[in-house]
């Protein structure tokens, strides 16, 4: 493949030329759907213009610069971040850069005022480009999966390393990567360092065209989280809030469209074995609740205390909680206390095709975990608490089943959430093993 290099940034390639006039084609839709999403969802008006690479505040030069995207690329990069961050690991200043509202909340929440923190610009090539002149980082740290084209060959061009940390990429990725090989293998093959959660992630992008020195095995980051005694207050004080009786409770955590009604009528099944049931429901994206108010409404009809928000519920001046059958989770940052009070946790975006979410918060706290089938996202760490027999699937027919034989059974309740507990213990150190990679490389260039 012929490169050619431009004057004003990256080589280019007849793929690369294809990409951006495909982009420019598309910039009046992304602007549109950009205000689209904004009139949906207020969170997405706020500096929008970062996303075109205009930025009010200014960014200290010299940063490390982690690329999360998100809510769960945020919180898996977090540990990372204070290590550098308060371990005195790095000298250079830490800038977090997200795509969605959510994923700037948990940046502000979990590492505050040590970071820096903005919008990353779309990958048009003048978007990337103002912002690469704005910040000056002195590396792009990306997370997962983030490969994006420009971002990655406009860094490379003005001599900045990048790296791929807590990589992933599933056979069904890697087998879309080979059908776009025409755009991908060059910005893939111009990654300094990727370092991958497991050896069939490393061999998927080796078969790409990785050369086999640029990959690391270091295991998932995620395994890493840091579960403070709050949990346990907070568990504790939520299960308070809930009558004098201990009550038997399940959580649907990080819930996709579709999901939801689905969820309600396992949850009304589960109430003929066990009446007193309580079900924390939370959506993936809390800016989604007011979409489910008609559905609860309509929904909890039959069901004894009806529903309420998990925020008039901790208000603890508006709700009788003592006969609620649903908890709206309305706020993030609150799933870890719901994991450890709930006696059965199930992961949401599995019982349609999104892919799943992260079991291992709630398998770290000794919960029973249960998925739908589609898990793709996850799929290593599902294989893995399967096999240590911490996590059920469960198709939607069965899902009521399952949680309410779950409900009763104390014994397999226990079994199952030392299983996870183990299973999590087992694959720590992730964190280090990608901070010493970090570390090394930073040093040699």
């Amino acid at each position: 493949m012929s490169l050619v290099t431009s004057k004003a940034g990256a080589s280019v390639y007849p793929g690369l030329i294809l990409y951006r006039c495909l982009l420019w084609l598309a910039l009046p839709f992304v602007i549109l759907r950009l205000w689209w999403r904004g009139r949906r969802d207020p969170t997405y008006r706020p500096r929008w213009r970062e996303r075109f690479g205009f930025y009010r505040q200014s960014i200290t030069p010299n940063a490390l610069w982690f690329h999360t995207v998100s809510a769960g690329e945020s919180i898996a990069a977090a540990p990372i971040i204070r290590e550098l961050a308060e371990g005195g690991a790095s000298t250079n200043p830490l800038l977090v850069t997200t795509m969605t509202p959510t994923g700037s909340e948990q940046v502000t929440r979990l590492l505050g005022d040590c970071v820096e923190h903005c919008y990353a610009p779309y990958d048009f090539t003048f978007a990337v480009r103002r912002f690469l002149a704005h910040v000056k980082p002195r590396a792009l740290i990306l997370m997962e999966t983030e490969i994006w084209p420009n971002l990655i060959l406009e860094a490379k061009a003005q001599g900045i390393p990048v790296l791929l940390m807590n990589a992933r990429l599933s056979e069904k990725s890697a087998r879309g990567y080979h059908r776009f090989g025409w755009l991908g293998r060059p910005v893939l093959q111009a990654v300094d360092l990727i370092a991958c959660q497991t050896e069939a992630h490393a061999t998927h992008f080796q078969a790409l065209g990785v050369p086999r020195e640029r990959l690391q095995i270091v295991g998932n980051v995620k395994y890493d989280l840091d579960v403070t005694k709050d949990v346990a207050q907070d568990a504790a004080q939520l299960g308070s809030l809930l009558g004098a009786r201990k009550r038997s409770c399940w959580i649907a955590a990080s819930t996709h469209p579709g999901e939801e009604e689905l969820i309600l009528q396992a949850h009304q099944q589960v109430l003929s074995v066990h009446p007193d049931a309580l079900l924390w429901l939370a959506p993936r994206h809390t800016n989604r609740t007011t979409q489910l108010i008609p559905l609860l409404d309509h929904l909890t009809q039959p069901m004894p205390g009806g529903w309420c928000r998990y925020s008039d519920l901790t208000d603890q001046s508006t709700v009788d909680a003592s006969d609620l059958s649903v908890v709206l989770v309305d706020q993030m940052g609150v799933l870890m206390p719901l994991y450890e009070l709930a006696d059965v946790a199930f992961m949401g975006g599995s019982l349609v095709a999104h892919g799943g979410h992260n079991p291992i918060e709630p398998a770290s706290l000794g919960t029973p975990v249960i998925t739908g089938p589609h898990y793709v996202n996850f799929a290593q760490v599902f294989a893995d608490l399967m096999q240590a027999g911490a996590c059920i699937t469960s198709e939607q027919s069965g899902l009521a089943n399952e949680v309410g034989q779950l409900m009763s059974n104390t014994n397999q309740r226990q079994t199952m959430g030392v299983a996870g507990g183990q299973v999590v213990a087992i694959n720590r150190g992730a964190k280090q093993r990608s901070l010493r990679l970090l570390e090394q490389h930073l040093k040699a260039r």
